[in-house]
């Protein structure tokens, strides 16, 4: 069985050569805490298997987190000294190899699809060919993988380095908002497991009228989209919403289809995602990387698409779903 830890090891990996290249960068003011950040992040990834497999205690890897969460309130991580090509060559390259560029970034989606359609669901001799319930993740690994391969291919850098140099690049403009879609993701769970959904249930039994389906349906949706403007992750919001409306609401009481009323309440959770800074790698990160004069051009730019959005989505669900 191809298991998705593999992947989780590689990614850990990949944090920890950064700390490494960090360490060793002397222009880097904030060398040492940054790689502090970055070693911290690539050993939890190894060690949270210890962790799920119940081999070694849990609280370590909470003070792993309190230290990351320490170290970016405290201005960490900070951008060393940039390897990379400069804006002369990037036009010359573009120029020689033109939609060719395109082939890495098209791989992943075409693979990560095979995978989570077909693959998925090959066996060999009586045991799933990939981890149960992690197709997509695996697929989505492989495919980085491969689209490595194929940029490789095609622009023969002179140094095997070059990707690790351009992934350290990227990481220290993004710096500690790399990591905001796997805590923002977490803190839904919290939320959910502390009961904040069924607080949440409580005061929405006293917003819908009762019977009224349309009702429940846009106080889902926009739920959706408040939550995730608040916590700046659908993944946050959806347990959330869900165990306050979702399942008790639509699902249980109007008997909704459960696959095509969280589909589309995590499409209404998106919307969300498009007018909120908190969502800081889908918009102050754009802006940040593409040196933008207005940080929050994305969100003003997207706004008008996200709110007729949401109202299709709200129509959509009532149509479709029941």
């Amino acid at each position: 069985m191809i298991k998705v830890e593999w992947f989780y090891w590689l990614c850990g990996l990949f944090f920890v050569l950064i700390a490494l290249q960090v360490v060793n960068d002397r222009s880097n003011p904030k060398r040492l805490g940054s790689a502090a950040f970055w070693g911290i992040l690539g050993v939890s990834f190894g060690y949270g298997t210890f962790v799920v497999n119940k081999q070694a205690p849990a609280w370590l890897l909470g003070i792993a987190v309190i230290g990351l969460a320490v170290l970016a309130g405290s201005g960490f991580p900070g951008r060393g000294h940039e390897q990379t090509t400069t804006p002369a060559e990037r036009v010359r390259f573009a120029d020689r190899f033109g939609n060719k560029l395109f082939l890495p970034a098209l791989v992943i989606p075409v693979v990560a699809a095979t995978f989570g359609a077909w693959l998925a669901k090959v066996k060999v001799g009586n045991q799933l060919l990939l981890q149960s319930g992690s197709a997509t993740i695996i697929g989505l690994g492989v495919a980085s993988l491969l689209a490595l391969a194929v940029g490789m291919l095609i622009l023969k850098p002179k140094s095997p380095a070059v990707p690790l140099h351009e992934g350290r690049r990227l990481l220290e403009h993004i710096g500690w908002a790399a990591i905001l879609p796997q805590m923002l993701a977490t803190l839904g769970l919290l939320f959910n497991a502390s009961g904040v959904g069924k607080a949440v249930g409580r005061v929405t039994d006293h917003l819908v009228p009762k019977g009224s389906l349309i009702a429940a349906v846009a106080l889902y949706c926009i739920g959706m989209a408040v939550f995730t403007i608040i916590m700046g992750n659908a993944f946050a919001a959806f347990p959330v919403m869900t165990a306050a409306v979702g399942w008790p609401l639509l699902v249980e009481q109007f008997d909704g289809t459960p696959a095509i009323v969280f589909a589309i309440g995590m499409l209404a959770g998106f919307c969300g995602t498009l007018c909120t800074p908190m969502a800081a790698n889908f918009n102050l990160v754009p802006a940040a990387l593409l040196e933008m004069k207005d940080q929050y051009g994305p969100i003003k730019a997207q706004i008008p698409t996200a709110v007729p959005l949401l109202a299709c989505n709200i129509a959509l669900m009532y149509v479709f779903a029941f």
